[in-house]
């Protein structure tokens, strides 16, 4: 258990650095290249030892001050950070030009800073190009084609430096990408199931309270036929088990003509006349199970809520679009407050698939449900459902 722990505590730690990424303290070790120019303080060869001492002491000021705002968005991006890069550069060649020789080596620092805060883009290579020539001119001037190498060291430090920052800095941005993607991921199904859990149970409890109270009322004077209703209450508690464990798995598809029949047979159960409608092409899979589920939940409210006599379910395709209208004479469903439910939840669903969802009372009285979808379609289906 303590190995598993310490395994954790590991694991957290080695995450922890790889998002922070490298840091300015990567590029300190390279200011070593400067000892070649204090030796020449030191042994007195440099003249004006003390201007060569201030300047070599401001050069390592602002490198260190460049490369340690340089690991931080907010600093890297700042005019400060511009400003005190110009003078780094400034200063660098300053002392190339009076003192020549080791201080040549300050090039390729100056390089390293520039990469760091530079990185990538039009500003690499606007700056990278002209800062080489000038080094090169510089160079050639003070120390002859001999010092061709600090030339191709600058433009190496500028190079590498950029394009190992960039893709580290890409890298980081690609991995919090794919974690926000994945709990963007977790969330849809989350909502999915949330919203499965719903229109499954919601449908299913209220048909069996409705056939428990038909059993209740027919038991005193009609045994059979209260049992004909447990046997029916017993087929739709089954079936909702197995609507459960398919919502969970995620491979539950609706049938649009199953969920008629459900429909027709809830309405019928509840002292609701139904009618049910259809016309036009069959439709795609995918069609029928969104309608399938605008099917169901107008079926439930209608049991639940409306107090109606009468539900009229019809549906209508064409070879761009399909309507589905349940219409009832009741007075419509109580506000739906929890988000993502009822018909909240279906009216989001439609719209992720290019439909519209409306509710509110019928024109004629009652309470209407309209969605409609695009659709691919086959074959012709004409006629209306059998009650």
């Amino acid at each position: 258990m303590t190995d598993t722990r310490w395994g954790r505590t590991a694991a957290v730690l080695r995450r922890r650095q790889e998002d922070r990424g490298p840091s300015g303290l990567s590029l300190l070790p390279w200011l070593l290249m400067g000892l070649g120019a204090l030796s020449h303080l030191i042994s007195g060869d440099a003249a004006n030892p003390w201007i060569g001492g201030l300047g070599l002491l401001a050069f390592n000021t602002l490198y260190i001050a460049i490369v340690m705002r340089a690991f931080h968005e907010h600093t890297r991006e700042a005019p400060l950070t511009w400003g005190l890069l110009a003078a780094l550069a400034a200063l660098t060649f300053g002392l190339a030009i009076g003192y020549g020789r080791e201080w040549l080596l300050l090039f390729p620092l100056l390089g390293l800073a520039v990469g760091a805060v530079v990185r990538r883009g039009r500003h690499l290579r606007r700056i990278s190009l002209p800062l080489v020539l000038a080094v090169a001119a510089v160079t050639f001037w003070r120390d002859g084609w001999d010092s061709f190498g600090i030339v191709y060291g600058t433009f190496i430090s500028v190079m590498v430096t950029a394009t190992i920052l960039a893709l580290d800095e890409t890298v980081r941005q690609l991995r919090a990408t794919r974690e926000e993607l994945a709990r963007t991921a977790v969330e849809k199904e989350r909502l999915r199931f949330s919203r499965d859990l719903h229109d499954l149970l919601g449908h299913t409890l209220s048909v069996i309270v409705v056939k428990s109270e038909v059993v209740r009322r027919l038991a005193p004077r009609d045994l059979d036929a209260a049992l004909a209703q447990v046997a029916d209450i017993e087929s739709v508690g089954r079936q909702a088990l197995t609507e459960i464990r398919e919502a969970v798995t995620g491979y539950r598809e609706g049938s649009l003509a199953t969920e008629l029949d459900r429909a027709r047979d809830a309405l019928s159960a509840a002292g609701i006349e139904p009618v049910v409608r259809r016309s036009g092409p069959l439709l795609e899979p995918q069609t029928e199970a969104l309608l399938s589920w605008v099917v169901r939940e107008s079926a439930t409210n209608a049991v639940r809520h409306s107090g109606a006599s009468r539900c009229v379910i019809d549906l209508t395709g064409g070879t761009d679009r399909v309507r589905l209208t349940v219409t009832d004479d009741g007075r419509g469903p109580v506000a739906d407050g929890v988000p993502g439910s009822g018909l909240r939840g279906l009216r989001e669903r439609v719209a992720a698939a290019g439909g519209t969802l409306e509710s509110g009372p019928a024109p004629l009285g009652g309470f209407r449900v309209s969605a409609e979808l695009p659709a691919e379609t086959s074959e012709p289906h004409e006629g209306e459902a059998p009650e």
